[in-house]
């Protein structure tokens, strides 16, 4: 079973493009239901009118996730009026879905962490400072370390050691999570125009949208796909 995590973004543009999101969430979420797969809204920014929002990333779990996402992964156009401005004379709007890279979290082991005795300084007493009691703890994969000297137990100081690295090893991977996941944003901000994967038409979206099974298209886009990565 595969994992995807999926962004659908109005990038730079206006408010109507924030209102084609909310409408593509929909239809998205609806044929993820239809085509069986399990489903995880982890994070949805509203845009600035009611009805609108700016961005979604949504997690995906099921078979074959490549083959369902080869026909929404890329530009989404919309043809239709704006709402919000009455006179704006613009039809077309354009929105991006995007797959985000994902980070393999690491999960740290005993054997990969380094241990070096000291001695204790500060408050303790002489019995403290005669005894290498003190620990440093060093994660091999990243450099990250503590210095423990907690207790007058070398054994204690090493079995907090321990904990305190994998909590710092742990907000380490998710500061860079957070920031693989800004980057790539930035990098989505300006969606491109062309070849949209899809085309939308009409105020009522859900009217105008040409529902496709994906159970009786399944096997035409096996071939497409099989032809895609060949080429």
């Amino acid at each position: 079973m595969k994992t995807k995590i999926i962004q659908i973004t109005a990038g730079r543009g206006p408010t109507e493009c924030s209102w084609v999101v909310a409408q593509v969430l929909k239809l998205f979420l609806e044929e993820i239901k239809n085509s069986g797969f399990t489903y995880n809204v982890i994070q949805r920014d509203k845009g600035s009118e009611n009805g609108t929002v700016q961005s979604a990333t949504i997690q995906l779990k099921g078979k074959e996730i490549d083959i369902f996402l080869s026909s929404w992964l890329g530009t989404i156009q919309w043809i239709g009026t704006s709402k919000f401005r009455k006179y704006n004379k613009r039809k077309n709007w354009f929105i991006g879905m995007y797959e985000v890279k994902q980070i393999q979290l690491v999960v740290l082991k005993e054997k990969d962490i380094s241990f070096q005795t000291m001695r204790s300084s500060g408050p303790g007493g002489q019995n403290v400072n005669k005894v290498n009691s003190a620990v440093r703890a060093t994660y091999n994969l990243t450099g990250d370390q503590v210095v423990v000297m907690d207790s007058r137990s070398q054994h204690q100081n090493k079995k907090i050691a321990i904990e305190r690295l994998k909590e710092k090893v742990n907000q380490s991977q998710l500061n860079n999570l957070k920031k693989s996941l800004s980057d790539q944003w930035e990098n989505h901000l300006s969606v491109q125009r062309g070849n949209p994967i899809k085309i939308f038409k009409g105020a009522d979206f859900k009217k105008q949208y040409k529902k496709q099974s994906y159970a009786s298209n399944r096997q035409q886009l096996k071939k497409d796909l099989r032809n895609e990565l060949k080429n």
